[in-house]
């Protein structure tokens, strides 16, 4: 299976399962990890849901061929449903990001309370390199984040940055050996479990409440340009250009 689920005293974990593919996510994922998020927040045992990749990648963000032969158009597409379970998720999100974690791989992450990354880990956003537009409320919350040069940079340029700069921006909480990584996690999840349930969830809607609204209206205009991007003449060559291992050119697209 290539999304995996399980509970453990409190503790549920959905790993990323795709390593021949470097946990690049399909349609059928999306709605796994999905159906996933709801089991989780169904279950009065779970206390905290844990997101994982292997020891050398988090996840390399949507699997492109994919989305060609199945392109997210509406608001009820898998993609979307996810992103929609994970902003309304009222249980801490905690991650364990080692090796890359491009796209929604970053943007994940800006919705969890706990981040933790290895030494190896690699962040991008590409949308502006695949002729698209931010999603996951990432043009909101980035710039919150990490200021607005900083996020302008990450989300224009669309450039790799490690580890150490991720931290630097306020995107992960701590950085580690990569041979620490996973247990550290499991350890401060574990903690997170262990604490009065109300208190911890209580906590989390109160640091949100401020921008739920405006994380919620964003997400809604990202989608809306995002799916309008989609079949537009910039994105349909950066994914031809990938699919076929050339350097796209955009020096003859008209200026939309």
């Amino acid at each position: 299976m290539e999304i995996l689920s399980s509970n453990a005293d409190g503790v549920f974990t959905i790993q990323f399962n795709r390593p021949n593919k470097k946990n690049a996510f399909t349609a059928a994922m999306y709605q796994a990890m999905s159906d996933a998020m709801h089991e989780a927040e169904r279950d009065a045992s779970v206390r905290v849901i844990l997101f994982t990749g292997n020891a050398d990648a988090f996840t390399a963000g949507n699997d492109l061929e994919d989305f060609v032969n199945d392109p997210p158009m509406s608001p009820d597409a898998p993609v979307f449903r996810f992103m929609q379970a994970v902003s309304d998720a009222a249980k801490p999100l905690v991650a364990a990001v080692a090796g890359n974690a491009v796209g929604i791989g970053t943007t994940l992450l800006l919705h969890c309370e706990l981040v933790y990354a290895a030494e190896n880990a690699k962040f991008a956003l590409p949308f502006s390199k695949l002729g698209l537009c931010p999603e996951f409320a990432a043009s909101f919350l980035l710039p919150q984040l990490a200021g607005y040069q900083r996020a302008a940079e990450a989300l224009l340029l669309g450039d790799a940055f490690g580890a150490e700069q991720a931290y630097d921006m306020g995107l992960v909480s701590r950085v580690l050996p990569k041979d620490e990584l996973f247990a550290f996690t499991q350890a401060q999840a574990a903690k997170l479990a262990a604490l009065p349930a109300a208190s911890v969830r209580t906590t989390k809607r109160l640091m949100k409440a401020q921008q739920q609204a405006a994380v919620a209206a964003q997400m809604a205009e990202e989608i809306r340009n995002f799916a309008a991007m989609l079949p537009a003449p910039a994105a349909r060559e950066a994914v031809s250009a990938f699919l076929e291992k050339r350097k796209p050119d955009f020096s003859n697209l008209p200026q939309e």
